[in-house]
């Protein structure tokens, strides 16, 4: 069972964009696994084809900046990359949209790949363009990085320890755990494609939560200039009723400055040409 903040949930919403992504993670997965059981080569074939390695892509195979996140090697990285995708992506589903989800995934997955494969070019030892990364990381991290942006003081709960941590403390460990891998053994490519995910859908949330702040201090600085030209209207219209009045005229205007033409009945909730 994994709690979330004070929400206990022992299975998020399964549904939209994540229910989706997932379904199609296994359906890949599966389809690999059998044709490895009939045609070992085949299978391995296409998983190379599909993975993410940066001399294939500046050379033509672009399709490998999405489809590497879709392989994955072995039951146990399926299984904890689609539970990850499940309860984070659901939780953000439910907060900011499916079309929300949608685009910071695929920002992180395909952003990811493509600064690594720019900085696999840039001479880094053991980052080479023919080195090969592959698995859904790098849209996790980056869909928890930006979970750690929009709701930094949630609680995660990790199975099967009774321990709590923020999500924003999380997010700092899973960074600093890859960025000790660096400095490891064998190929940093998956590393830097996974922490190239996470950067850039902690901008991604960072720019979308500004973006927020920033419509609505846009929308209240509208409201109070609405408000102000209202006000004008109405003391022009009390100042005209006065000057008519004294050329023996009467005009009417309603409670928001409108000229009321007493020929023609006007449907007071008419707002259509206010500010």
């Amino acid at each position: 069972m994994a709690r979330i903040g004070s929400n206990t949930l022992a299975f998020p919403p399964f549904r939209g964009f994540i229910k989706r992504l997932v379904l199609a993670n296994l359906a890949v997965f599966f389809v690999l696994l059998l044709l490895g059981a009939v045609n070992r080569s085949a299978a391995g074939f296409l998983s190379v084809l599909l993975s993410l390695t940066p001399s294939d892509v500046v050379h033509g195979q672009v399709w490998q900046l999405v489809t590497y996140s879709f392989i994955h090697h072995g039951i146990l990285e399926v299984l904890f990359n689609l539970l990850s995708l499940w309860f984070i992506g659901s939780y953000l589903e439910e907060a900011k949209g499916s079309r929300w989800v949608t685009e910071i995934y695929f920002v992180a997955v395909v952003g990811g790949a493509l600064l690594a494969t720019l900085l696999s070019f840039a001479h880094i030892p053991r980052l080479v363009p023919i080195d090969m990364a592959a698995g859904a990381q790098a849209g996790i991290f980056g869909m928890l990085a930006a979970f750690a942006v929009l709701f930094g003081e949630q609680q995660f709960f990790l199975f099967p320890l009774p321990i709590g941590i923020k999500a924003k403390y999380l997010v700092i460990i899973y960074a600093l755990v890859a960025i000790a891998g660096l400095f490891g053994g064998g190929s940093i490519l998956p590393l830097v494609v996974y922490l190239s995910g996470g950067l850039l859908g902690f901008f991604y949330a960072r720019r979308s939560s500004s973006r927020s702040i920033s419509f609505a201090t846009s929308e209240r600085i509208f409201s109070l200039r609405n408000e102000y030209y209202r006000w004008k209207r109405r003391r022009a219209a009390r100042k005209f009723e006065v000057y008519m009045r004294k050329h023996n005229r009467d005009v009417k205007f309603d409670h928001e400055g409108r000229y009321v033409d007493p020929d023609e009945a006007k449907n007071p909730n008419d707002r259509k040409w206010m500010n």
